[in-house]
């Protein structure tokens, strides 16, 4: 099969295209690096051409209220290049509880990608993920100073991003969906009792203290950023720490 990967070039795009090319498929990368660019449409017909499945992997250049209209505008483009290309299958890669926390803005702007996806003329399939592990220092930095880190005790259950790149290229090699996939980590934890791990690891001597009002995570409520019902990958955080 052949694939359009676009944000092919990133942390997950770069592993899924490895993947299928691995796999014996012929997956092509494609950023605003190789000429495409998504909000403009710069170069979309010509990525999405002879494409059976369209993975888009791009992401908004900001968490704020500027990202619904990046989705937005780059669905609506892709999706017009797809079905005039004749695209058979576009998938996206979402969130686990993005529809949860309408409190922050880039959630809401990951609900209506899906929206805009499942309404559009394309079979498709959507593959929601936790955190990433690969995230954990950026969340940690929000609210850190020279002693202490200030986090939540958000249950979060973290994925390795090898194992979200592996859900993703499993799943735009398949029959759509037209659903949505969940996959989480093995395990669950609060997000303090998370940077306490990592720091204790990383040899970091610096305090975590359990702040209710501390960075993006704080505005979750409950445990709608976890899944018990999910595919779980196998990577457990000590497993990705070491």
């Amino acid at each position: 099969m052949r694939f359009a990967v676009i944000g092919g070039t990133g942390l997950i795009g770069s592993q899924v295209v490895r993947n299928l090319n691995a796999a014996g498929h012929e997956a092509i990368p494609h950023s605003q690096s190789t000429g495409v660019d998504v909000i403009s449409g710069q170069g979309l017909d010509a990525a999405v051409a002879g494409a059976d499945v369209v993975v888009n992997l791009t992401n908004s250049p900001t968490f704020d209220e500027a990202s619904p209209a990046f989705f937005q505008t780059s669905m609506d483009n892709l999706l017009a290049a797809a079905h005039k290309g004749g695209v058979g299958h576009f998938v996206i890669l979402s969130i686990v509880g993005t529809d949860q926390v309408p409190e922050l803005d880039y959630y809401r702007a990951k609900a209506l990608q899906e929206q805009i996806l499942a309404a559009g003329p394309i079979p498709y399939s959507i593959v929601r993920a936790t955190q990433f592990m690969e995230f954990m220092d950026a969340a940690m930095s929000w609210t850190a100073d020279a002693d202490t880190v200030r986090l939540p005790a958000t249950p979060i259950q973290p994925i390795a991003a090898k194992d979200v790149a592996n859900a993703v290229a499993e799943v735009a090699a398949g029959t759509p969906l037209n659903g949505i996939r969940n996959i989480a980590g093995p395990e669950i934890f609060s997000l303090d009792e998370l940077g306490r791990i990592t720091l204790s690891h990383k040899g970091d001597n610096r305090t975590v203290v359990t702040d209710p009002t501390a960075g993006m995570f704080a505005v979750v409520k409950g445990d709608v950023l976890t899944d018990r019902h999910a595919h779980l990958a196998p990577t457990r955080y000590a497993d990705w720490l070491s």
